[in-house]
């Protein structure tokens, strides 16, 4: 009998509202780690000399990490156990947290939010697989909801936190505290899961591909590197070899997938899943969904407080309606369950065209000053796009994948968002960087370059979502099944 069935078949563990509270801590401190580091970054290029390229591997470093490391990570836990590669993983993000921290060098706290996106992503992919298997199918609805709660509650709370933190100036500290704060949180939920969480057992009889984790891992940074140090060299014949041959490293993952499928071994990413194209073509507009968020902050950030001289506070108050927007947009959503998925889509992709060119046309008309309140309309619309799209986008791209894929294909398309988010920062990075030295060059004051800069990049948002829009009618407009559903090892399930 299996985990799930043993699970269900017991009574219910008299802790597992107490565990679902520590499951929920640990999630809502990975999620707020990824908004409060926004308007940090300002004040991080200054205390520690950054360049632009390290700036900006301060947000890739991390969401590379987390993304590489979701599905290796997710069988790991099938092989070790849920539980101990949750706590695992919650130890690890607590001392990277603690690193970050502790960073007297960029160069110290990159590597540091590389090992924090490492922990996050082993924390991750066993939090909803522990309440899957802990609460009875009568009370999942309710306690899944809470997790939605939780991530709406860590994108408003992330930039007004982050702020609040900064501008306090604790114990003499810069941006320090944004990460320190982790540490006391995340002993707290160690301890506490150590004695609440039930135990999981793992299955040493089963294995993870970790030639396919090197195929896959090694490709997508290859890609990402050059696009993000190009700039700053110059753009060496190597950068594009490395990107070219980071595109053949994925083809060849493809292939190596596709071997172990044959053979009966498992995979890291299911071949079924890569042989569905309906799936895969999913993928794609996933990634480019979740390419256009993470370096639109990053440029905003940047924008309000290197150009404008707004207060890391000022600046996260002044990001806050766009996470409101995703909060509502989180509650009307579930009223809708699975209906009128492709329009929802639609509707997001428009939304975030609309919300995203308004902010445009708001910050390329700024002159020597900038009204904070101008922002307010834009952001909120874009914010209830995202999370209007988001939600259906997941449902719309799994109703194609059979039941005994569904569990791996989530996980993949949850890799699939962070891949997309690094390239984004790299592209966006790559337009913003390149446009502020330029008008730098020519003598415009800081108002007028990082304006003029910031204007320009957001263009990227506006072609990214343009395209979810006319995408988003491509999809089937009914689920499908594949007419051959051969039994293969199925990946883990994250």
């Amino acid at each position: 009998m299996s985990t799930s069935e043993a699970g269900a078949a017991a009574p219910p563990d008299p802790r597992r509202w107490l565990a679902l509270g520590i499951l929920l801590i640990a999630n809502f401190m990975n999620l707020i780690d990824v908004t409060i580091v926004n308007v940090a970054l300002p004040s991080m290029r200054d205390n520690l000399g950054a360049s632009n390229s390290q700036i900006e591997w301060v947000v890739a470093a991390y969401v590379l990490a987390f993304a590489l490391g979701l599905l290796p990570f997710g069988r790991l836990g099938d092989v070790v156990g849920r539980t101990r590669m949750f706590l695992i993983g919650v130890v690890a993000f607590t001392l990277a947290s603690a690193l970050c921290g502790m960073a007297g060098s960029i160069e110290m706290l990159i590597g540091a939010r590389v090992l924090q996106g490492l922990g996050g992503a082993m924390m991750t992919p066993q939090v909803l697989a522990i309440a899957t298997v802990t609460f009875p199918p009568e009370e999942r609805g309710q306690a899944f909801s809470l997790f939605g709660l939780s991530a709406g509650l860590a994108a408003v709370c992330g930039p007004i936190l982050g702020g609040i933190l900064i501008d306090a100036q604790l114990f003499g500290l810069d941006w320090q505290p944004i990460f320190l704060v982790n540490i006391p949180i995340g002993i707290a939920a160690i301890v506490a899961g150590w004695f609440l969480i039930p135990r999981l057992p793992g299955h040493p009889d089963l294995s993870n591909d970790y030639a396919g984790i090197g195929l896959f891992g090694a490709g997508i940074v290859a890609v990402v590197f050059p696009i993000i140090e190009g700039r700053a060299l110059g753009w060496p014949a190597w950068s594009f070899a490395m990107m070219v041959a980071g595109l053949g490293l994925l083809v060849g993952f493809f292939f190596w997938q596709k071997h172990r499928a044959r053979i009966g071994r498992p995979q890291l990413l299911n071949y079924d899943l890569l042989a569905n194209r309906d799936y895969m073509f999913g993928a794609l507009v996933v990634t480019i969904f979740a390419s256009g968020i993470p370096g639109m902050f990053m440029v905003i950030s940047l924008l309000l407080q290197a150009g404008f001289g707004f207060s890391p506070l000022q600046s996260g108050l002044t990001n806050t309606p766009f996470s409101v927007g995703v909060l509502i947009a989180s509650f009307i959503a579930g009223r809708f369950g699975s209906h009128y998925l492709r329009s929802r889509v639609a509707a997001a992709g428009a939304m975030l065209v609309i919300g995203i060119g308004w902010l445009h046309l708001v910050i390329a008309g700024t002159g020597s000053s900038i009204d904070p309140w101008s922002f307010l309309t834009p952001l909120l619309i874009a914010g209830i796009g995202l999370g209007t799209g988001f939600s259906s986008l997941f449902q719309l791209v799994l109703r194609n994948v059979p039941p005994r894929d569904a569990g791996a294909g989530s996980g993949a398309l949850q890799a699939f968002q962070q891949v997309g988010g690094a390239l984004g920062v790299a592209l966006v990075g790559q337009i913003f960087f390149s446009q502020l030295a330029g008008n730098l060059a020519v003598g415009n004051g800081p108002e007028a370059a990082f304006g003029g800069a910031a204007a320009l990049s957001l263009w990227y948002q506006v072609v990214a979502f343009g395209l979810v829009l006319a995408l988003a009618f491509v999809f089937k407009g009914s689920s499908r099944l594949p007419s051959k559903d051969k039994a293969r090892p199925v990946v883990a399930e994250v």
